[in-house]
C-alpha cells in the first residue's frame, strides 16, 4: 500500500498528506516504522493477521511512502513494485479526496485520478489506472480559496482532534482490502 503525501516536517499534519499519516499508523499499529529504501521510498514490510471469510491469515504487507513530491510520487512506486515484485493489481494508493466530505472514507477500484497530481503520476509511471484507492475526505476549500493551496494547509484544530479516528477507519478499511485480496 502506498501512502501520498509530500516529504518532510514542513508538510506533516496537511491535508494533502492523510494518505502519508495512515500508512506510517498502520506500520506502527504492526510494530513496524517507515525506513529509508533504495527506491525513494519509506518502506516498512511486516505481516498482518487479516480476520475475515473462514478464519484469519497471516498476509505479508509492505507498505510506503515515497520521498518525492506528490506529483513525482510514481517513480519511486514503479522502482518498487519492480524490487519487490508487486502486481498491479495488489497496490492499494491511500490518498486525500476533495470531492468527499472530510472524514469520509471510500475505497474505489480504478478509474480517473480526478485532479489528484499523486495518482496521476502513480497512473503515469504503472502504465494503468487499474489499481485500488482508499480515498479519504477532505472536503472543499472554504469560499474561493484554490484547491491546491488548500490541500497544503495544515487540518483545522476540528479536524485534527477527529484525524485518529478517520485513520482507524481507514486501517479498517485497508484491512477489509488486504482480506478482499487474499480470497482472489
Amino acid at each position: 500500500m502506498i501512502g501520498l503525501g509530500n516529504p518532510g516536517p514542513s508538510y506533516e499534519g496537511h491535508r494533502h498528506n492523510v494518505g502519508a499519516m495512515v500508512v506510517a499508523a498502520l506500520a506502527q499499529a504492526h510494530g513496524e516504522s517507515l525506513r529509508p529504501h533504495r527506491t525513494r521510498a519509506l518502506v516498512a514490510r511486516f505481516r498482518m493477521d487479516v480476520p475475515g471469510g473462514p478464519g484469519s491469515e497471516m498476509v505479508p504487507v509492505i507498505a510506503a511512502q515515497p520521498t518525492t513530491y506528490m506529483n513525482e510520487a510514481g517513480g519511486p512506486i514503479r522502482a518498487m513494485t519492480s524490487y519487490f515484485n508487486i502486481n498491479t493489481d495488489h497496490i492499494v494508493a491511500v490518498h486525500d479526496d476533495l470531492e468527499l466530505e472530510f472524514g469520509t472514507v471510500r475505497v474505489k477500484a480504478g478509474g480517473g485520478e480526478g485532479g489528484h497530481n499523486g495518482l496521476r503520476s502513480l497512473s503515469k509511471a504503472l502504465g494503468t489506472r487499474d489499481y485500488v484507492r482508499l480515498r479519504i475526505g477532505i472536503g472543499r476549500p472554504p469560499g474561493r480559496m484554490e484547491p491546491a493551496t488548500f490541500v497544503l494547509k495544515p487540518f483545522s484544530r476540528n479536524e485534527q482532534s477527529d484525524i485518529p479516528f478517520v485513520v482507524d477507519e481507514a486501517i479498517a478499511q485497508l484491512t477489509g482490502v488486504i482480506d478482499r485480496h487474499r480470497r482472489s
